[in-house]
């Protein structure tokens, strides 16, 4: 993980290391390794290079080929090189493998945003989510990695007779799971009274990819200061805010950004602070449709619903950043009738794609959000007319 002091990040040299498989472009996995980039900065890292293979399958024992394994010894020796980050999953005994041969901390992206989502914890309940996590993560990969646990709550009088050192790592692990498990439950139990208190009240949840805005448009929507920052996971705790438009009262809430390949465990752990994403009435699906691979964040985010079983909800797509989005897309010859015959294409595609339910807006120019709180608005007067008849005579 990246070594952290006083809480502040220090800086390493990264090196990122991705394979092209079958199924996975070239393209896509230099997106991928963008995006591994920015996580790494995230974390404190800076990526100094990238070293990229195609194989048909990963090597079991590598994960990449002893070639390039030797390419990037030959590149980290003699240079400042903090850690190799790989974008994809490692085993226990493949970074023990590598850290062997290379000589240099090795870390898999799993572990990359399990450290980011360490460092960005603050509550009792995000850092109870985080651990278990990194426990979950720790768990299969200690027979390959092994490093001796004792220091997480062991020592002298933990050790059974006859057990091993590694069995005891074990032990101790399973241990701490099932402590940290029973601790979230108490805060869930906690945070579902708090939700039953708020009353009749649709709810709204604010869902997206990671670093597309949702904190700012939050902030816009509820005139609630909350905090925004371009970086991956600027929030991890979900923000809930009571709103007015028009007489018309509902709960607003801000959630953990989703990222692809999201270790499975953060997903599990995190599962109670995403109960506002289960029991909410309405989505909002942010997109930053300036990003070149808007379309696969889209996707990631439906198939996180999906896993929480949140998918069937009515959803009204916000694509924000269109500022961006036009200074990337028009060249400056184009005429103003050309780009607004481009615009009408995007807008008639994706009102189509949603049945109507999309809208495009710049939360950093406020552009549009007039058509945004119109819109949602409506929503939640439709559902209130569903879900409490008997409440609309007061809106």
């Amino acid at each position: 993980m990246i070594e952290r002091k006083n809480k502040k990040p220090i800086k390493e040299n990264a090196v990122l290391v991705g394979l092209i498989h079958k199924g996975q472009t070239e393209e896509q996995l230099q997106e991928y390794l963008d995006e591994l980039a920015f996580l790494a900065e995230t974390a404190g890292a800076t990526a100094v290079k990238r070293f990229i293979q195609k194989l048909p399958h990963p090597d079991p024992k590598t994960f990449i080929g002893k070639g390039k394994l030797e390419e990037i010894k030959n590149f980290v020796q003699g240079r400042d090189i903090h850690v190799v980050i790989f974008d994809d999953e490692l085993s226990g005994a493949q970074i023990n493998n590598i850290e062997k041969q290379l000589g240099v901390k090795t870390i898999d992206r799993s572990d990359l945003i399990l450290d980011i989502f360490a460092g960005r914890a603050k509550t009792a309940q995000a850092k109870a989510q985080v651990e278990l996590a990194q426990y979950q993560y720790l768990l299969p990969r200690l027979k390959g990695m092994w490093k001796h646990l004792e220091r997480l709550g062991g020592g002298i009088g933990t050790r059974g007779p006859g057990e091993t050192e590694i069995e005891t790592d074990r032990r101790l692990v399973r241990d701490k799971i099932a402590q940290l498990r029973r601790k979230l439950a108490e805060i869930d139990k906690q945070a579902q009274t708090q939700r039953k208190e708020r009353g009749e009240f649709i709810r709204v949840a604010m869902v997206g990819y990671t670093n597309v805005g949702k904190s700012t448009l939050m902030k816009l929507l509820s005139k609630r200061d909350v905090f925004a920052e371009n970086k991956l996971f600027a929030t991890l705790d979900t923000t809930t805010g009571k709103v007015v438009w028009d007489n018309t009262p509902f709960l607003l809430s801000d959630t953990v950004g989703f990222i692809r390949k999201l270790p499975h465990h953060l997903v599990e752990s995190f599962k109670s602070t995403l109960d506002e994403v289960r029991e909410a009435d309405i989505l909002l699906h942010v997109v930053d449709i300036s990003h070149p691979a808007y379309e696969e964040q889209m996707a990631v985010v439906q198939n996180t619903l999906r896993e929480l079983q949140a998918h069937d909800k009515p959803t009204l797509t916000v694509f924000n950043k269109m500022d961006l989005y036009e200074s990337k897309t028009f060249d400056e010859w184009l005429s103003a009738e050309v780009k607004q015959e481009m615009l009408n294409d995007l807008y008639n595609r994706w009102q189509g794609e949603t049945g109507g339910m999309a809208v495009f807006i710049s939360a950093a120019e406020k552009r549009n959000l007039e058509t945004l709180r119109r819109m949602l608005l409506r929503l939640v007067r439709d559902m209130y007319k569903e879900r409490y008849p008997y409440k609309t005579a007061f809106f």
